[in-house]
């Protein structure tokens, strides 16, 4: 068994629960969009998860998988399945505490701090409920990361693949049952995540610990596992990175422009994370724990072999998803969101949205698979510093874009993250040696942008104040050699870009018939063999 065949057998698996997860939070936009619309209580619904979600980014909820799998790790490559447990319990048991009590200070203090953070919309006592419900559910996410940690170091994914299906599912129901009852509105859906969390992300994740082994154990509070959980996780909780708030740029940005902004601009970065997670998610969280386990058994060239592997595939087919959804955005809206109290005006709205965040796609797969990798060799500051680095530079520019329009917070987003993945990327290659991400990049990251710009400049002229198509009729599409998307070579694709050329296709072509295995430049060697140590 090769390292390289496990994870893959590994992000397979990963996949597939995202895939369902993000099939049922495509459903779950639909009934949100079908009920709510691109109303003001879409933008309440929106707005009530940035505290609790911020408030779990400060506590390294976030990144609790990245900073507890290498401690269980070194434990698991040692063979000391005991100290393994004790480092588990005692994480778990600080990080519990933490939760209610944090959590117990923003629920009272929720009502100033809403007034603080969104100062322009309105009814905002009606907010402070919902951002309070929402508060609730993040005790059983951070707990219940724990939990899926401890399974992840024993390479078991399963379990904490089926966690956000059950979350969508009680979202979903809640909505429903809440519209049934004659009171459609954002409360139905967050008291069904309520549920969702508690049954998927803590009761699941607990039986799931223990069928892996992990179930708490007798261990003293000041045991040496939470120093050192510390000293990874802070700097998780002071970097303020670009890749952890471009969820709330929205939120915060979306009310310096109109009213249905906020649920404008979710709505297409929702349906955009639906390749990125299926692709770039799945890539990075089955990767890391090979990952983890390479650096702890002191092979750094598998470890640097694994990550060219892992971001390759990745990145080869992010370039695709991404061409395609710009492509393709106006009739994804429509078929996912446009019906009840979403109309057709409001996917005019939303399409051009989804065609700038689709840029973002591939470099979120760069994003996923190297940012792991220098967690798994215990840098965190690298891509943390970074990350804060380019959230100081995207802020300015996003409150500049507010006053262009909701199309430009979006661009800038994609911006920010295509910023933030190739400065990382360029680092590790410093750090490891050449690893052939430079090649693929290029052109991937030049078809992303030409595809959602060029949809961007097709059908939305107007809101980027560049005039329009001059009459010229209605949207060619995509062309690519006299065909279209299906065809079997991209070289030379375009689409509504003046004619932009996009290159480099034909050697993406290649690379996926090849399995999408990266050229090596001569820093890293085929290491992973059948006897490899994970």
């Amino acid at each position: 068994m090769t390292g390289s065949g496990a994870v893959r057998r590994a992000a397979l698996v990963v996949s597939g629960g995202i895939l369902a997860s993000r099939l049922l939070g495509f459903a779950r936009e639909m009934v949100i969009a079908a009920l709510l619309g691109r109303s003001g209580d879409a933008d309440l619904y929106a707005a009530a998860f940035f505290l609790p979600d911020y408030l779990f980014f400060l506590l390294a909820g976030g990144y609790l998988t990245i900073t507890l799998v290498p401690i269980l790790a070194r434990h698991l490559a040692s063979g000391d399945l005991d100290e393994a447990r004790r480092s588990f319990t005692v994480v778990l048991r600080w990080l519990s505490v933490a939760l209610v009590a944090v959590t117990g200070l923003a629920m009272a203090g929720a009502g100033p701090l809403v007034d603080l953070l969104f100062p322009l919309l309105p009814d905002r006592g009606r907010l402070v409920g919902l951002t309070r419900i929402a508060l609730a559910s993040q005790v059983f996410f951070g707990v219940g990361t724990v939990l899926m940690a401890a399974q992840y170091a024993r390479q078991r994914f399963v379990v904490p693949s089926v966690a956000p299906v059950i979350y969508n599912l009680g979202i979903i129901t809640g909505g429903l049952a809440g519209a049934w009852s004659g009171s459609p509105g954002p409360e139905g859906f967050l008291w069904g995540g309520l549920v969702g969390a508690g049954v998927g992300n803590f009761g699941l994740q607990w039986w799931g610990a223990r069928r892996a082994g992990f179930s708490p154990v007798e261990v003293g509070w000041r045991h040496p596992a939470v120093r050192e959980y510390l000293t990874m996780a802070l700097p998780l909780m002071v970097g303020q990175s670009v890749v952890a708030l471009d969820e709330q740029w929205p939120r915060l940005f979306g009310q310096l422009v109109d009213v249905g902004t906020t649920a404008g601009l979710t709505y297409a970065r929702r349906l955009n994370m639906l390749p990125v997670g299926v692709i770039a998610q799945a890539a990075g969280v089955a990767a890391y724990p090979f990952l983890a386990g390479l650096h702890a058994s002191g092979d750094q060239r598998g470890l640097a072999e694994t990550v060219r592997r892992s971001a390759g595939s990745a990145l080869v087919v992010a370039g695709l998803a991404a061409a395609g959804t710009a492509g393709l955005a106006g009739p994804v809206v429509r078929l996912a969101l446009q019906r009840g109290e979403f109309g057709p005006a409001d996917t005019a709205f939303v399409a051009p949205l989804l065609a700038a965040y689709a840029c973002s796609i591939p470099f979120w797969a760069i994003h996923q698979v190297v940012s792991r990798a220098f967690y798994a060799t215990r840098r965190m500051w690298v891509p943390v510093g970074v990350g804060t680095a380019t959230t100081v530079l995207t802020v300015p520019l996003l409150w500049w874009g507010s006053s262009r329009g909701a199309v430009w917070l979006a661009a800038v987003s994609s911006l920010s993250i295509a910023a933030y993945a190739g400065v990382i990327s360029r680092m590790w290659s410093r750090s490891v040696g050449p690893t052939g991400l430079g090649r693929l990049l290029g052109p991937v990251g030049m078809a992303a942008v030409a595809a959602g710009c060029g949809r961007l400049v097709g059908e939305q002229p107007d809101r980027l104040g560049i005039g329009g198509r001059g009459g010229a009729g209605p949207d060619p599409g995509w062309s690519c050699g006299g065909g279209d998307l299906r065809g079997a070579h991209l070289e030379g694709c375009s689409g509504n870009t003046g004619g932009l050329k996009v290159p480099g296709w034909v050697g993406i072509t290649a690379l996926i018939q090849a399995g999408g295995t990266l050229p090596d430049d001569g820093g890293t060697e085929a290491a992973a063999s059948s006897n490899s140590r994970r």
